[in-house]
């Protein structure tokens, strides 16, 4: 399945962004939230997986304002150098911003039933429990988010469903990290948490370091089955 490279229009310019559509022509969206990496092949893979399942799948450039168009990969160690370099000076409140303006542009596209929903990845796991908390997502998804323990008092606002894959061994999300996000959520009747105990961060990254098959079908089967539930 091949996308296409789209504009939208955002509260603080147009920016770039890699639609994928379902054979029907018809169906609820998607905001396919990046990793680190940028709207990357990786990225533009997760957006094609879900137009397959059905879904308009859209990849924004949440990086536009620093490197638009940029795509990095993890194996390389001066990718993933820059990489970090650019989440260091990513401004994360302007890109919600972004996301709502990508949830708009679902919603209006020829074919789109109305509802859009969100799933990211490492920053875009963090992004994904934002959207919950401050977009008028339909659903959420976050994979392996990093730092959501920093935003737990606004779980609050989340009034539409939101799950989160947690790696048990994220070296970027330690343990108390995790026990915060339990206690902070958990009770929270919108919210489902799964944890994959001997995964590390990234273990539904294809070609990842830590990728694992089988925790990987897992988790996206969830999502899967989560988003039907949700988005239908």
């Amino acid at each position: 399945m091949s996308g296409l490279n789209v504009t939208i229009s955002g509260p603080d310019g147009s920016f770039g962004g890699y639609l994928a559509s379902p054979a029907s022509g018809r169906g609820p969206g998607v905001v396919v939230i990046q990793e680190i990496f940028g709207v990357n092949h990786t990225m533009r893979q997760v957006a094609d997986a879900l137009a397959a399942r059905g879904f308009f799948a859209l990849a924004p450039d949440l990086f536009w304002r620093l490197e638009p168009g940029v795509q990095l990969h993890d194996s390389v160690e001066a990718e993933f150098k820059h990489a970090r370099e650019l989440l260091g000076r990513f401004d994360r409140d302007a890109g919600m911003k972004d996301v709502q303006a990508t949830l708009d542009h679902l919603r209006a596209l020829p074919g789109a039933t109305g509802k859009a929903g969100v799933v990211g990845f490492c920053l875009g796991g963090y992004m994904a429990y934002l959207a919950a908390c401050r977009t008028n997502s339909s659903a959420s998804v976050g994979y392996y988010g990093v730092n959501i323990q920093s935003r737990l008092d606004e779980a609050k606002a989340i009034k539409a469903p939101l799950m989160l894959h947690i790696a048990g061994h994220d070296e970027y999300c330690p343990p108390d990290a995790q026990k915060a996000l339990h206690d902070g959520l958990a009770g929270n009747p919108h919210v489902t948490l799964h944890v994959y105990p001997q995964m590390n961060h990234a273990f539904a990254r294809p070609g990842g370091a830590h990728y694992d098959h089988a925790n990987a079908e897992l988790a996206d089967g969830r999502t899967a089955t989560f988003l039907r539930q949700h988005l239908s």
